[in-house]
């Protein structure tokens, strides 16, 4: 006798978020029906190719202690860290989903909680964590810190001319970073206080268009290279995909009160 096996499927609806290009797939996961420890699906979502696309994929999750939780998985379908557009993105997907009233909310992330805004002018806002120690490698010109996620800052000129996947891909995978990666941010200084920033990142493996985490350790960095004194800064970033602001105070502690800026907008959604 012939048994027939039938499978059932369910369609499962996704959305397309983007930030000054850095773009992801995005989850209303509040119900739990997704599985983040599906790694081989994870990926398959985010090939260019094969699944939908993009530099990482974002669940919105249920949180007791703020308005929603954000889980980050890199391109490779492994848990990332913070990530500063998809935070930007998330905000604008919970005010979409209606998860949130007003114009600001709070949400619980890699690093721990953040708060967002949504402008009049159409901009997000997402205050990123307190970033205190900010170590200069002098023997590389190279500035390692962590805004939520670990970066390393490297100055160049005529940053046009550099081949920023290999020489990303080769820092990345330098032996005092391969274990955990790192993200490896080159950054050219165009005018005052007017940065132009291209960031290989780990997890996607490639350059990305953006990275939000990148821009703000390339403006923490300059401000060290440039030892500027105690006060209140404004650095705008020119990314592949557009242009970032970061706002922040830098005091006795470090740098608090840091602001990321930028713009962040849903671009298609779908089912799989």
């Amino acid at each position: 006798m012939c048994q027939l096996k039938v499978s059932y499927f369910m369609e499962r609806k996704f959305y397309k978020y983007e930030g000054t290009g850095n773009d992801f797939v995005m989850i209303d996961n509040r119900s739990a029906w997704f599985d983040a420890k599906d790694n081989k699906l994870i990926a398959g979502l985010c090939h260019r190719r094969t699944g939908i696309g993009a530099d990482g994929l974002i669940l919105l999750e249920n949180d007791t202690q703020s308005d929603f939780g954000m889980l980050y998985f890199n391109a490779d379908g492994f848990e990332g860290s913070m990530c500063g557009n998809g935070g930007r993105c998330i905000i604008a997907f919970a005010h979409f989903l209606q998860v949130f009233d007003g114009t600001t909310c709070t949400f619980m992330a890699y690093d721990g909680l953040h708060e967002g805004k949504l402008r009049s002018d159409g901009l997000i806002e997402l205050k990123m964590s307190d970033v205190a120690n900010v170590q200069h490698w002098q023997n590389e010109d190279f500035y390692v810190l962590d805004t939520g996620s670990p970066h390393v800052v490297c100055n160049v000129r005529n940053l046009a001319n550099i081949d920023v996947y290999a020489q990303g891909k080769k820092i990345r995978n330098a032996v005092p970073f391969a274990k955990k990666g790192i993200n490896v941010n080159f950054v050219e200084e165009t005018n005052d206080k007017h940065l132009r920033v291209r960031t290989y990142e780990r997890g996607v493996e490639d350059v990305t268009l953006a990275c939000g985490t990148g821009v703000t350790a390339a403006t923490i960095a300059y401000l060290e290279k440039n030892t500027v004194i105690a006060g209140n800064y404004t650095v705008y970033c020119t990314v592949d995909g557009g242009e970032l602001q970061v706002n922040l105070t830098k005091n006795e502690k470090g740098y608090t009160n840091i602001f990321l800026i930028g713009p962040a907008r849903q671009s298609f959604r779908g089912e799989f």
